[in-house]
């Protein structure tokens, strides 16, 4: 799953947003606790097939966009596409992730996301992931602003409804955050979390998403 748009030096770029990634991605099992990945990274898990989540989300300014909208679809058991638009102001961002390997929980992907309307590349990523039935583990590497940057990221799934996350991502402008996803129903998710910035003062910042899915072909 695609979450970016997140901080500077990345996520200025994001602050006007509409996102547009393509993850392609080998094999997934079914939905997760979320399905927009952890708080902050890249992720390495798909959109089930067929099923598009509509999310309206509200952060902190110093994190992005105060206000945006995303849709993400999965399109086959390898792809998916997802869309953030940012309500003030406008920008378009784009991104691709492919799978490389799958054994069992284990997943490596790569790929390339902040593709920005305005103007500078892709930062391209470099992800492994470890999907055991209660417990993820991420971690990987970006590559943005001329530095490459590590990605740590957790998450335990404490009851059906429940999910407790963490994530990091390395340099300045990037954060550590927690987060908890709760399940209303199947198909109504939210994902609060708090930011703690890397660079002094390591102020918290807040961050929440709605998500709804619904399906769209089987």
């Amino acid at each position: 799953m695609i979450s970016i748009c997140r901080l500077p030096f990345l996520d200025r770029r994001c602050t006007r947003g509409a996102l547009f990634l393509l993850a392609v991605l080998g094999l997934s099992p079914a939905a997760r606790a979320t399905t927009k990945g952890l708080n902050q990274i890249v992720t390495p898990d798909l959109q089930p097939v067929g099923q598009l989540s509509i999310s309206a989300q509200a952060q902190d300014a110093r994190i992005a966009n105060p206000a945006e909208l995303q849709l993400e679809l999965g399109l086959t058991k390898w792809a998916e596409v997802a869309i953030f638009q940012g309500l003030r102001p406008r920008e378009e961002i784009f991104g691709t992730e492919a799978g490389l390997w799958q054994d069992g929980p284990q997943l490596l992907t790569a790929g390339a996301v902040n593709w920005s309307s305005r103007g500078g590349g892709a930062a391209p990523v470099l992800e492994y992931g470890y999907y055991a039935s209660r417990d993820h583990f991420i971690a990987g590497a970006i590559r943005s602003g001329g530095r490459v940057e590590g990605i740590l990221g957790y998450s335990r799934q404490l009851t059906d409804k429940l999910m407790f996350s963490a994530d990091y991502q390395s340099g300045p402008g990037n954060a550590v955050t927690l987060g908890l996803t709760y399940n209303f129903t199947p198909d109504l998710q939210m994902n609060p979390s708090v930011y703690f910035a890397n660079t002094r003062p390591h102020r918290a910042m807040g961050y929440v998403v709605l998500t709804w899915t619904v399906p769209v072909w089987r």
